[in-house]
């Protein structure tokens, strides 16, 4: 069988987002040393989490679990008030990995709870992102996962409704989403700008125009990555087989069978080196890269890791 052609998305792997957290995870490690604790998974990624907790980070799933007065960082998922306030009684040492485009949604959030309107959260239920963002205003604040759950919703005045999104969901659901709920509340307002973030949405549209030519397409990341299980059903909605693997072990050779180009992308929080390990594993000879935009964004370090 001749070897597959592989077609590349990008962009494609880490955003400037899971940069930031991953590097203030590592620079707190080699400027104090073990153990720096992590509220939840700094990023939602197997292989990043292990690469840490080796380097001497441990992985906590609420603060209780930290010593009074100890370093713990935030991940890149945000937080809520509440834990805040708790981290702030305990004496911890917080660094906040919250994403910028996360800390945005929460200020939106707080924003439009202040003018008097009840915010509709699109989002995924349970997702640390969504946690964190309803814990801003939990008693002025709803939750969304489908159009039926919009239909079903409940305000105390239709006239004064916002909406915000989870910054990792599918760009065209959310849009059906929103529409539904402007059927429902002509007078909805929403963020200025869009919540889903710039690197969901490349992601998104780089897969798109990938799975249009592939037989196949892999996608590179974790089963708890929203933004990378969006790229598995999006190319599946174009009409292409798709399937998500942690690394190169978790390919099935059946996956394969008669396919002549095979695409291939990662979740905004995998690293760039799986994708690397996957094309070797296929045994790609023809690699050929379908770009749609290139990314140039950075976001600054806070200030307890930069340099002095």
């Amino acid at each position: 069988m001749a070897l597959p052609v592989v077609l590349l998305a990008s962009p494609r792997s880490f955003c400037a987002g899971v940069e930031r957290a991953v590097e203030i995870v590592e620079k707190l490690l080699a400027q104090r040393g073990g153990p720096i604790h992590v509220r939840k998974q700094i990023v939602h990624n197997t292989h990043v989490v292990a690469d840490l907790e080796a380097r001497g980070a441990v992985f906590v799933d609420e603060l209780d679990a930290v010593p009074d007065g100890a370093t713990v960082v935030f991940s890149a998922h945000g937080v809520s008030p509440a834990v805040r306030a708790e981290a702030a009684r305990r004496g911890l040492d917080v660094v906040d990995a919250t994403c910028p485009l996360v800390t945005k949604v929460h200020a939106e959030a707080r924003r439009f709870v202040a003018r008097g309107d009840t915010v509709v959260l699109i989002g995924h239920a349970g997702h640390e992102e969504v946690d964190g963002t309803l814990g801003e205003a939990p008693d002025r604040m709803l939750l969304v996962e489908t159009v039926a759950d919009v239909a079903r919703l409940e305000v105390p005045d239709p006239t004064r409704v916002s909406y915000l999104t989870q910054t990792t969901l599918a760009a065209d659901e959310t849009a059906e989403l929103v529409a539904a709920l402007r059927a429902r509340f002509p007078l909805l307002r929403g963020p200025a700008a869009a919540d889903i973030c710039y690197a969901t949405t490349n992601r998104q549209d780089a897969v798109r125009e990938v799975a249009r030519d592939a037989d196949v397409v892999l996608v590179v990341g974790s089963a708890n990555s929203s933004n990378s299980v969006r790229l598995v059903e999006l190319a599946r909605r174009q009409g292409t087989p798709a399937h998500l693997v942690e690394d190169a072990a978790d390919i099935r050779p059946e996956w394969l069978v008669g396919a002549r180009v095979v695409g291939l992308t990662a979740g905004a929080s995998a690293p760039p080196r799986l994708v690397d390990e996957v094309v070797t594993a296929l045994g790609a000879q023809d690699v050929r890269v379908r770009e749609t935009t290139r990314e140039t964004i950075t976001f600054t370090l806070p200030a307890a890791v930069r340099p002095r």
